[in-house]
């Protein structure tokens, strides 16, 4: 059974997006990463992503990856300005080279204490800040990964309950 937006590309009826903030409309069921691009006016080296509701990751859009605009909601894109890898992040005071565009909590944890005690009765808190647009400052709590950034700051505390 279709509804009257699943069947919007089919009778002219334009179909919705948004691409870093802006509103789109779009006359094709379907929208590659290049169109995204070329409709947004974001440059070509810029990755383009599909934001996805926590807690799968936002799609990584190629050029060639085709979006299908009719499924339910409005489908929001953002773009991204490449990083060189590796980035020099600071984890407690200490210079850290990283070779991925995301770390995760358990990462940022071992990095800053070698290790990660997963043991129910060792809490830790960390914080960032200096980080690229998706991601400029925040907590992170288990589970949770972000963009990094050159020089992008960490500060990551422990605390035994026991």
């Amino acid at each position: 059974m279709s509804t009257q937006k699943d069947k919007g590309h089919e009778n002219g009826k334009k179909l919705h997006l948004i691409i870093d903030g802006k509103h789109y409309d779009w006359s094709e069921q379907y929208i590659t990463g290049a169109q995204v691009k070329e409709l947004g006016k974001i440059p070509k080296e810029n990755e383009v992503y599909l934001s996805i509701k926590k807690p799968w990751e936002d799609e990584l859009i190629l050029d060639e990856t085709k979006t299908d605009l009719a499924r339910p909601g409005i489908e929001h894109f953002y773009s991204v300005k490449p990083i060189e890898l590796p980035v020099v992040i600071i984890v407690n005071g200490r210079e850290r080279s990283w070779d991925k565009r995301t770390i995760t909590f358990e990462e940022v944890v071992k990095l800053a204490f070698d290790n990660y005690m997963d043991n129910g009765t060792t809490l830790y808190t960390v914080t960032y800040k200096k980080g690229p647009e998706q991601n400029p400052e925040g907590t992170m709590v288990k589970g949770d990964k972000v963009f990094v950034k050159n020089k992008m700051i960490f500060n990551v505390t422990s605390t035994d309950k026991s």
